[in-house]
């Protein structure tokens, strides 16, 4: 992905179990410090998802790298970021907070 452009990517998440599972997605950068520059559009991981019995579904990303990136003397080596995400069973009345940047 080019620092500025935007970019589609799947995540591939199965519920292995017999039961249907509400889940919600928090995500990760690394390296940590190129996280800031790391801008979600589109993401499954801002609201809860169902997933049925041994149920398979691609879930969609829609991001861009901040060209600022491309401008920072700390990021001059860093030529690949990860972003993963861990899927976790909603709790009833109980919200995750997002993640955020300083």
């Amino acid at each position: 992905v080019v620092p500025g452009e935007t970019a589609l990517a799947f995540y591939k998440a199965k519920n292995p179990t017999d039961k249907p599972v509400i889940g919600i997605s928090t995500y990760n950068v690394v390296p940590f410090e190129a996280g800031q520059y790391f801008n979600k559009i589109q993401c499954f991981c801002f609201e809860e998802q169902r997933l049925n019995p041994q149920e398979e579904v691609d879930m969609p990303v829609f991001f861009y790298i901040d060209p600022e990136f491309a401008e920072d003397p700390k990021m001059a080596k860093v030529d690949l970021i990860t972003l993963s995400y861990t899927f976790f069973e909603a709790k009833e009345g109980h919200k995750l907070p997002l993640p955020g940047y300083q």
